[in-house]
Protein backbone atom coordinates (compact mmCIF):
# COMPACT_ATOMS: atom_id res chain seq x y z
CA UNK A 1 0.00 0.00 0.00
CA UNK A 2 2.71 2.68 0.88
CA UNK A 3 5.57 2.55 -1.15
CA UNK A 4 9.16 4.32 -1.28
CA UNK A 5 9.14 7.01 -4.21
CA UNK A 6 11.76 9.01 -5.64
CA UNK A 7 9.69 12.05 -7.48
CA UNK A 8 11.60 14.62 -9.55
CA UNK A 9 15.11 16.19 -8.22
CA UNK A 10 16.69 16.46 -11.70
CA UNK A 11 17.68 20.17 -11.11
CA UNK A 12 19.55 18.99 -7.09
CA UNK A 13 20.81 15.50 -8.80
CA UNK A 14 22.39 17.54 -12.14
CA UNK A 15 24.24 19.89 -9.29
CA UNK A 16 25.71 17.12 -7.43
CA UNK A 17 26.79 15.52 -10.38
CA UNK A 18 28.39 18.29 -12.36
CA UNK A 19 30.49 18.61 -8.63
CA UNK A 20 31.24 15.26 -8.86
CA UNK A 21 32.47 15.28 -11.83
CA UNK A 22 34.78 18.51 -11.36
CA UNK A 23 38.37 18.49 -11.33
CA UNK A 24 39.03 19.64 -8.22
CA UNK A 25 37.76 18.24 -4.43
CA UNK A 26 34.31 19.09 -3.23
CA UNK A 27 33.22 20.17 0.17
CA UNK A 28 29.24 20.54 -0.49
CA UNK A 29 26.51 21.42 2.25
CA UNK A 30 22.76 20.50 1.64
CA UNK A 31 20.33 21.67 4.00
CA UNK A 32 16.30 21.42 4.36
CA UNK A 33 13.48 21.19 6.87
CA UNK A 34 12.85 17.80 8.16
CA UNK A 35 11.17 15.28 5.76
CA UNK A 36 12.02 17.64 2.84
CA UNK A 37 13.98 14.17 1.17
CA UNK A 38 17.44 15.33 1.90
CA UNK A 39 18.47 11.69 2.29
CA UNK A 40 16.96 9.78 -0.32
CA UNK A 41 18.28 12.39 -2.57
CA UNK A 42 21.99 11.55 -1.09
CA UNK A 43 21.65 8.14 -1.38
CA UNK A 44 19.88 8.54 -5.14
CA UNK A 45 23.26 10.44 -6.04
CA UNK A 46 25.59 7.72 -4.04
CA UNK A 47 23.94 5.18 -5.84
CA UNK A 48 26.60 2.82 -7.99
CA UNK A 49 29.66 5.47 -7.08
CA UNK A 50 31.90 4.92 -4.63
CA UNK A 51 31.36 6.37 -0.90
CA UNK A 52 30.63 6.45 2.43
CA UNK A 53 27.22 7.85 3.99
CA UNK A 54 26.99 7.93 7.68
CA UNK A 55 23.93 9.08 10.22
CA UNK A 56 25.32 10.88 12.56
CA UNK A 57 23.33 10.85 16.15
CA UNK A 58 23.77 12.54 19.01
CA UNK A 59 25.85 10.21 21.28
CA UNK A 60 29.05 12.13 21.29
CA UNK A 61 32.10 11.65 18.91
CA UNK A 62 33.14 8.94 21.10
CA UNK A 63 30.17 6.66 19.68
CA UNK A 64 29.66 8.69 16.13
CA UNK A 65 33.12 7.69 15.68
CA UNK A 66 32.76 4.20 16.66
CA UNK A 67 29.95 3.89 14.15
CA UNK A 68 31.74 5.61 10.93
CA UNK A 69 34.96 3.78 11.75
CA UNK A 70 32.26 0.81 11.13
CA UNK A 71 30.30 1.63 7.79
CA UNK A 72 34.10 2.67 6.70
CA UNK A 73 35.39 -0.15 7.04
CA UNK A 74 32.87 -2.12 4.98
CA UNK A 75 32.88 0.17 2.15
CA UNK A 76 36.85 -0.38 2.22
CA UNK A 77 35.95 -4.02 1.95
CA UNK A 78 38.14 -3.94 5.34
CA UNK A 79 36.24 -5.91 8.83
CA UNK A 80 39.43 -4.93 10.93
CA UNK A 81 39.09 -1.21 10.19
CA UNK A 82 36.29 -0.67 11.91
CA UNK A 83 37.34 -2.56 15.17
CA UNK A 84 39.94 0.12 15.66
CA UNK A 85 39.69 2.81 18.55
CA UNK A 86 40.02 5.55 16.85
CA UNK A 87 41.19 8.88 19.61
CA UNK A 88 39.31 11.30 16.98
CA UNK A 89 37.95 12.64 14.04
CA UNK A 90 41.55 13.26 12.40
CA UNK A 91 43.45 10.14 12.93
CA UNK A 92 39.76 8.47 11.62
CA UNK A 93 39.79 10.45 8.36
CA UNK A 94 43.55 10.33 8.04
CA UNK A 95 43.44 6.51 8.46
CA UNK A 96 41.11 6.61 5.78
CA UNK A 97 42.51 8.02 3.41
CA UNK A 98 46.13 5.75 4.00
CA UNK A 99 43.70 2.82 3.55
CA UNK A 100 44.91 0.57 0.02
CA UNK A 101 41.28 0.20 -1.29
CA UNK A 102 40.75 4.26 -0.49
CA UNK A 103 43.43 4.74 -2.46
CA UNK A 104 42.72 2.42 -5.43
CA UNK A 105 39.34 3.87 -5.24
CA UNK A 106 39.50 7.51 -5.17
CA UNK A 107 42.33 6.74 -8.24
CA UNK A 108 39.68 6.02 -10.82
CA UNK A 109 36.90 7.99 -9.50
CA UNK A 110 36.24 10.86 -6.90
CA UNK A 111 35.61 9.51 -2.97
CA UNK A 112 32.10 10.52 -1.82
CA UNK A 113 32.06 11.15 1.94
CA UNK A 114 28.43 11.90 3.57
CA UNK A 115 27.65 12.96 6.67
CA UNK A 116 23.94 13.22 7.61
CA UNK A 117 22.79 15.29 10.42
CA UNK A 118 26.00 17.08 11.27
CA UNK A 119 24.18 19.48 13.63
CA UNK A 120 23.63 15.89 16.31
CA UNK A 121 27.69 15.71 15.92
CA UNK A 122 27.17 20.31 17.02
CA UNK A 123 24.86 19.27 19.60
CA UNK A 124 27.66 16.96 21.05
CA UNK A 125 30.89 18.85 20.56
CA UNK A 126 30.59 22.63 19.98
CA UNK A 127 34.21 22.52 18.82
CA UNK A 128 33.39 20.29 15.89
CA UNK A 129 33.19 23.09 12.92
CA UNK A 130 36.78 23.83 14.04
CA UNK A 131 37.57 20.06 14.02
CA UNK A 132 36.25 19.53 10.61
CA UNK A 133 37.81 22.90 9.54
CA UNK A 134 41.04 20.96 10.76
CA UNK A 135 40.53 18.13 8.78
CA UNK A 136 39.51 19.59 5.28
CA UNK A 137 42.90 21.98 5.32
CA UNK A 138 45.14 19.49 6.58
CA UNK A 139 43.92 16.57 4.80
CA UNK A 140 40.20 16.50 2.74
CA UNK A 141 41.74 18.97 0.10
CA UNK A 142 44.51 17.05 -0.96
CA UNK A 143 42.65 14.10 -1.31
CA UNK A 144 40.16 13.24 -4.65
CA UNK A 145 37.03 12.86 -2.69
CA UNK A 146 33.75 14.83 -2.29
CA UNK A 147 32.46 15.94 1.00
CA UNK A 148 28.71 16.33 1.88
CA UNK A 149 27.56 18.13 5.04
CA UNK A 150 23.90 17.55 5.21
CA UNK A 151 21.55 18.98 8.65
CA UNK A 152 17.49 18.98 9.18
CA UNK A 153 18.29 22.27 11.60
CA UNK A 154 18.47 25.44 9.04
CA UNK A 155 19.62 27.60 12.04
CA UNK A 156 22.40 25.39 12.77
CA UNK A 157 23.43 24.86 9.17
CA UNK A 158 23.31 28.79 8.24
CA UNK A 159 25.23 29.97 11.72
CA UNK A 160 27.34 26.63 12.30
CA UNK A 161 28.86 25.53 8.52
CA UNK A 162 27.73 28.53 6.28
CA UNK A 163 27.86 31.39 8.51
CA UNK A 164 30.00 34.10 8.36
CA UNK A 165 31.28 33.44 11.94
CA UNK A 166 32.01 29.70 11.81
CA UNK A 167 35.07 28.06 11.12
CA UNK A 168 34.18 26.51 8.17
CA UNK A 169 33.30 29.48 6.26
CA UNK A 170 34.42 29.88 3.20
CA UNK A 171 35.70 26.46 2.62
CA UNK A 172 32.27 25.13 0.80
CA UNK A 173 32.79 24.98 -3.01
CA UNK A 174 29.20 24.74 -3.41
CA UNK A 175 25.38 24.76 -1.35
CA UNK A 176 22.23 23.71 -2.32
CA UNK A 177 18.95 24.31 0.18
CA UNK A 178 16.16 21.86 -0.09
CA UNK A 179 12.73 22.95 -1.11
CA UNK A 180 9.56 20.99 -0.88
CA UNK A 181 8.49 19.32 -4.05
CA UNK A 182 6.85 21.44 -6.45
CA UNK A 183 2.90 20.79 -6.93
CA UNK A 184 3.18 19.59 -10.30
CA UNK A 185 4.94 16.77 -9.21
CA UNK A 186 2.03 15.91 -6.57
CA UNK A 187 -0.21 14.09 -8.98
CA UNK A 188 2.96 11.28 -9.23
CA UNK A 189 2.31 10.49 -5.73
CA UNK A 190 -1.71 10.13 -5.96
CA UNK A 191 -3.91 9.98 -9.02
CA UNK A 192 -6.31 12.91 -7.80
CA UNK A 193 -8.06 15.28 -9.54
CA UNK A 194 -6.57 18.77 -10.08
CA UNK A 195 -8.80 20.42 -7.24
CA UNK A 196 -7.90 17.87 -4.81
CA UNK A 197 -4.43 18.36 -5.51
CA UNK A 198 -5.11 21.47 -4.37
CA UNK A 199 -6.66 20.77 -1.43
CA UNK A 200 -3.96 18.05 -0.92
CA UNK A 201 -1.40 20.73 -1.05
CA UNK A 202 -3.40 23.28 1.48
CA UNK A 203 -3.40 20.31 3.69
CA UNK A 204 0.74 18.68 3.66
CA UNK A 205 2.17 21.23 1.21
CA UNK A 206 5.21 19.12 -1.02
CA UNK A 207 6.93 17.37 1.53
CA UNK A 208 7.20 13.98 -0.12
CA UNK A 209 7.60 11.82 3.65
CA UNK A 210 4.03 13.48 4.55
CA UNK A 211 2.87 12.45 0.45
CA UNK A 212 3.85 8.65 1.38
CA UNK A 213 1.71 8.40 4.03
CA UNK A 214 -1.26 8.90 1.79
CA UNK A 215 -2.96 5.79 0.31
CA UNK A 216 -3.73 6.25 -3.55
CA UNK A 217 -6.80 3.62 -3.14
CA UNK A 218 -8.47 5.54 -0.90
CA UNK A 219 -10.05 9.02 -1.41
CA UNK A 220 -8.75 12.53 -0.21
CA UNK A 221 -11.48 12.77 2.73
CA UNK A 222 -10.75 9.24 3.59
CA UNK A 223 -7.20 10.00 3.84
CA UNK A 224 -7.36 12.80 6.32
CA UNK A 225 -9.65 10.56 8.23
CA UNK A 226 -7.66 7.42 8.72
CA UNK A 227 -3.75 9.22 7.64
CA UNK A 228 -3.93 12.55 9.56
CA UNK A 229 -6.50 13.66 11.90
CA UNK A 230 -6.70 9.50 13.20
CA UNK A 231 -5.08 9.33 16.61
CA UNK A 232 -1.33 7.17 16.63
CA UNK A 233 -0.83 7.98 13.43
CA UNK A 234 2.11 9.41 12.14
CA UNK A 235 0.84 12.70 10.85
CA UNK A 236 -1.54 12.87 13.95
CA UNK A 237 1.86 13.40 16.20
CA UNK A 238 3.97 15.03 13.66
CA UNK A 239 4.48 18.66 14.46
CA UNK A 240 4.21 17.61 17.87
CA UNK A 241 7.49 15.71 17.19
CA UNK A 242 8.67 18.40 15.34
CA UNK A 243 8.67 21.00 17.59
CA UNK A 244 9.58 18.90 20.51
CA UNK A 245 13.06 18.09 18.78
CA UNK A 246 13.43 21.97 17.88
CA UNK A 247 12.96 23.34 21.39
CA UNK A 248 13.05 23.01 24.70
CA UNK A 249 10.00 25.03 26.22
CA UNK A 250 7.55 24.42 23.13
CA UNK A 251 4.60 25.45 24.88
CA UNK A 252 4.54 28.85 24.38
CA UNK A 253 5.19 28.52 20.63
CA UNK A 254 2.31 26.42 20.14
CA UNK A 255 0.11 29.18 21.47
CA UNK A 256 1.61 31.52 19.07
CA UNK A 257 1.45 28.73 15.99
CA UNK A 258 -2.62 28.31 17.04
CA UNK A 259 -3.21 32.32 17.09
CA UNK A 260 -1.87 32.70 13.45
CA UNK A 261 -3.68 29.58 11.60
CA UNK A 262 -6.83 31.27 13.58
CA UNK A 263 -6.42 34.10 11.77
CA UNK A 264 -4.27 36.76 14.12
CA UNK A 265 -1.68 37.76 11.95
CA UNK A 266 -0.93 40.89 13.31
CA UNK A 267 1.84 41.50 16.82
CA UNK A 268 -1.00 43.01 18.47
CA UNK A 269 -2.91 40.65 17.70
CA UNK A 270 -1.28 37.64 18.64
CA UNK A 271 -0.10 38.66 21.86
CA UNK A 272 -4.21 39.68 22.76
CA UNK A 273 -4.49 35.77 21.63
CA UNK A 274 -1.74 34.43 23.69
CA UNK A 275 -1.71 36.17 26.81
CA UNK A 276 2.08 36.59 26.31
CA UNK A 277 4.11 40.18 26.74
CA UNK A 278 4.60 41.57 23.59
CA UNK A 279 8.72 41.54 24.18
CA UNK A 280 8.16 37.75 24.68
CA UNK A 281 5.95 37.41 21.39
CA UNK A 282 8.25 39.54 19.30
CA UNK A 283 11.18 37.17 20.62
CA UNK A 284 9.65 33.84 19.52
CA UNK A 285 8.49 35.48 16.03
CA UNK A 286 12.21 36.48 15.73
CA UNK A 287 13.48 32.56 16.34
CA UNK A 288 10.71 30.87 13.80
CA UNK A 289 11.23 33.49 11.44
CA UNK A 290 15.13 32.73 11.50
CA UNK A 291 13.83 28.91 11.67
CA UNK A 292 11.72 29.53 7.78
CA UNK A 293 8.72 27.83 9.66
CA UNK A 294 6.81 31.41 9.56
CA UNK A 295 7.31 34.17 7.07
CA UNK A 296 6.68 37.95 7.45
CA UNK A 297 5.28 40.34 5.50
CA UNK A 298 4.77 43.36 4.82
CA UNK A 299 3.15 44.77 1.19
CA UNK A 300 5.02 44.43 -1.34
CA UNK A 301 5.62 48.45 -2.16
CA UNK A 302 6.47 48.75 1.00
CA UNK A 303 9.94 49.75 2.37
CA UNK A 304 11.93 47.28 4.70
CA UNK A 305 11.73 49.48 7.81
CA UNK A 306 7.53 49.23 7.51
CA UNK A 307 6.77 48.19 10.70
CA UNK A 308 3.16 46.75 10.81
CA UNK A 309 3.73 43.66 9.71
CA UNK A 310 1.90 40.23 9.53
CA UNK A 311 2.97 36.87 10.15
CA UNK A 312 1.85 33.57 8.69
CA UNK A 313 3.16 29.86 8.66
CA UNK A 314 5.37 28.92 6.17
CA UNK A 315 4.58 25.49 5.86
CA UNK A 316 1.06 24.01 4.33
CA UNK A 317 0.80 21.01 7.10
CA UNK A 318 2.01 23.12 9.96
CA UNK A 319 -0.89 25.28 9.30
CA UNK A 320 -3.20 22.43 9.14
CA UNK A 321 -2.25 20.70 12.06
CA UNK A 322 -2.62 23.91 14.16
CA UNK A 323 -6.02 24.82 12.53
CA UNK A 324 -7.65 21.77 12.68
CA UNK A 325 -5.95 18.91 14.94
CA UNK A 326 -4.25 21.04 17.89
CA UNK A 327 -7.78 23.31 17.90
CA UNK A 328 -9.53 19.68 18.02
CA UNK A 329 -7.41 17.95 20.18
CA UNK A 330 -10.00 16.96 22.49
CA UNK A 331 -12.29 15.34 20.57
CA UNK A 332 -9.77 13.57 18.25
CA UNK A 333 -8.49 12.01 21.58
CA UNK A 334 -11.41 10.51 22.16
CA UNK A 335 -11.96 9.04 18.74
CA UNK A 336 -14.64 11.52 17.36
CA UNK A 337 -12.75 11.56 14.16
CA UNK A 338 -15.94 11.77 11.63
CA UNK A 339 -16.79 14.63 13.84
CA UNK A 340 -13.90 16.22 13.40
CA UNK A 341 -13.99 15.77 9.88
CA UNK A 342 -17.41 17.06 8.90
CA UNK A 343 -16.08 20.46 10.72
CA UNK A 344 -12.73 20.39 8.40
CA UNK A 345 -15.20 19.75 5.67
CA UNK A 346 -17.15 22.56 6.19
CA UNK A 347 -14.19 25.13 6.91
CA UNK A 348 -11.91 23.87 4.53
CA UNK A 349 -13.48 26.37 1.84
CA UNK A 350 -12.20 29.48 3.81
CA UNK A 351 -9.16 27.95 4.88
CA UNK A 352 -8.28 26.80 1.11
CA UNK A 353 -9.18 30.48 0.05
CA UNK A 354 -5.80 31.60 1.56
CA UNK A 355 -3.59 28.99 0.87
CA UNK A 356 -4.67 29.02 -2.37
CA UNK A 357 -2.87 32.75 -2.63
CA UNK A 358 0.11 30.87 -1.20
CA UNK A 359 0.20 28.45 -3.83
CA UNK A 360 -0.39 30.89 -7.33
CA UNK A 361 2.18 33.20 -5.38
CA UNK A 362 4.92 30.19 -5.01
CA UNK A 363 3.99 29.29 -8.73
CA UNK A 364 4.24 32.97 -9.70
CA UNK A 365 7.64 32.76 -8.06
CA UNK A 366 8.89 29.73 -9.30
CA UNK A 367 7.86 30.59 -12.95
CA UNK A 368 5.60 27.90 -13.06
CA UNK A 369 2.65 30.04 -14.46
CA UNK A 370 2.42 33.55 -16.20
CA UNK A 371 5.90 32.62 -17.53
CA UNK A 372 5.62 35.63 -20.19
CA UNK A 373 5.45 37.81 -17.47
CA UNK A 374 8.64 37.82 -15.79
CA UNK A 375 8.59 39.79 -12.58
CA UNK A 376 11.34 41.19 -10.14
CA UNK A 377 8.94 41.40 -7.00
CA UNK A 378 6.16 39.24 -5.85
CA UNK A 379 3.77 39.75 -2.62
CA UNK A 380 0.65 41.07 -0.95
CA UNK A 381 -0.39 44.49 -1.09
CA UNK A 382 -2.81 46.17 1.47
CA UNK A 383 -2.89 49.79 3.01
CA UNK A 384 -5.91 50.68 5.53
CA UNK A 385 -9.03 48.93 4.49
CA UNK A 386 -8.02 47.80 0.82
CA UNK A 387 -5.89 44.75 0.10
CA UNK A 388 -4.88 42.61 -3.03
CA UNK A 389 -3.95 39.66 -3.43
CA UNK A 390 -0.96 39.62 -5.50
CA UNK A 391 1.18 42.36 -6.96
CA UNK A 392 4.25 41.72 -9.38
CA UNK A 393 6.85 44.28 -10.07
CA UNK A 394 9.41 44.51 -13.00
CA UNK A 395 11.29 47.86 -11.53
CA UNK A 396 12.92 47.83 -15.16
CA UNK A 397 10.30 47.29 -17.33
CA UNK A 398 7.61 49.52 -15.31
CA UNK A 399 5.22 46.87 -15.56
CA UNK A 400 3.01 46.08 -12.78
CA UNK A 401 0.44 42.83 -12.52
CA UNK A 402 -2.49 43.27 -10.05
CA UNK A 403 -4.40 39.43 -9.32
CA UNK A 404 -7.12 38.35 -7.23
CA UNK A 405 -7.27 34.53 -5.92
CA UNK A 406 -11.01 32.78 -5.71
CA UNK A 407 -11.07 29.63 -4.71
CA UNK A 408 -14.50 29.13 -6.11
CA UNK A 409 -16.07 28.66 -9.78
CA UNK A 410 -17.33 32.11 -10.76
CA UNK A 411 -19.35 32.59 -14.09
CA UNK A 412 -17.98 35.36 -16.58
CA UNK A 413 -19.98 37.90 -15.39
CA UNK A 414 -18.92 37.42 -11.63
CA UNK A 415 -15.30 37.42 -12.87
CA UNK A 416 -15.55 41.03 -14.61
CA UNK A 417 -16.96 42.45 -11.08
CA UNK A 418 -14.07 41.10 -9.46
CA UNK A 419 -11.81 42.61 -12.02
CA UNK A 420 -13.28 46.14 -11.84
CA UNK A 421 -13.16 45.99 -7.99
CA UNK A 422 -9.24 45.00 -8.62
CA UNK A 423 -8.96 48.39 -11.00
CA UNK A 424 -10.54 50.71 -8.77
CA UNK A 425 -8.24 49.10 -5.84
CA UNK A 426 -5.18 49.33 -7.73
CA UNK A 427 -5.27 53.36 -7.66
CA UNK A 428 -4.08 53.08 -4.26
CA UNK A 429 -1.17 51.62 -4.96
CA UNK A 430 1.78 54.11 -4.78
CA UNK A 431 4.11 52.40 -7.37
CA UNK A 432 5.71 54.48 -10.47
CA UNK A 433 2.10 55.92 -10.84
CA UNK A 434 3.25 58.56 -13.79
CA UNK A 435 5.34 55.68 -16.36
CA UNK A 436 3.45 52.67 -15.12
CA UNK A 437 1.87 50.03 -17.75
CA UNK A 438 -0.84 47.81 -15.53
CA UNK A 439 -2.36 44.43 -16.15
CA UNK A 440 -5.21 42.86 -14.12
CA UNK A 441 -5.33 39.13 -13.51
CA UNK A 442 -7.98 36.87 -12.02
CA UNK A 443 -6.64 33.07 -11.07
CA UNK A 444 -9.79 31.11 -9.16
CA UNK A 445 -11.39 27.12 -9.25
CA UNK A 446 -13.09 27.42 -12.69
CA UNK A 447 -13.95 30.67 -14.62
CA UNK A 448 -16.93 30.85 -17.28
CA UNK A 449 -15.66 32.98 -20.69
CA UNK A 450 -11.74 32.47 -20.02
CA UNK A 451 -11.45 33.43 -23.72
CA UNK A 452 -13.35 36.87 -24.13
CA UNK A 453 -11.81 37.84 -21.14
CA UNK A 454 -8.43 37.50 -22.19
CA UNK A 455 -9.73 38.51 -25.40
CA UNK A 456 -10.23 41.85 -23.17
CA UNK A 457 -6.48 41.91 -22.19
CA UNK A 458 -6.87 40.37 -18.67
CA UNK A 459 -5.09 37.37 -17.33
CA UNK A 460 -6.83 34.65 -16.53
CA UNK A 461 -6.60 31.05 -15.48
CA UNK A 462 -8.00 28.56 -13.49
CA UNK A 463 -7.18 24.88 -12.58
CA UNK A 464 -7.23 24.08 -16.02
CA UNK A 465 -4.58 25.90 -17.05
CA UNK A 466 -1.98 24.72 -14.18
Amino acid sequence: MYQQKFVNREDELKFLESRYQSNSPEFIVIYGRRRVGKTELMLKFLENKNGVYFLASKEGDRQNIKDFSQTAGRVLNDEYFGQIEFPDWFTLFESVFKHRKFCELAEKNKFILIIDEFPYLIHSNKAIPSVFQKIWELCMKKENIMLVLSGSSVSVMESEVLGCKSPLYGRRTGQWQLDPLDFKHLGEFLPYSKEDLVLLWSIVGGIPEYLLKFDANLSLWDNVRNNVIQKGTYLYEEVEYLLNEEFREPKNYKLIFKAIALGYNRLGEICNYTGLDKSMVSKYLDVLNKLHILREEIPVTASLKFKRRLYFIHEPFFNFWFRFIYSNRIDLEANRQNEVLEVIKRDFPLYCGHIFEVLVTELLMRKQILIDHPFTKIGRWWHKDKEIDIVALNDATKEILFVECKWKNLSRRQAEVVLGELSEKSRHVDWNNAARMEYFGIIGKRIEGKDELRGKGFVVMDLDDF
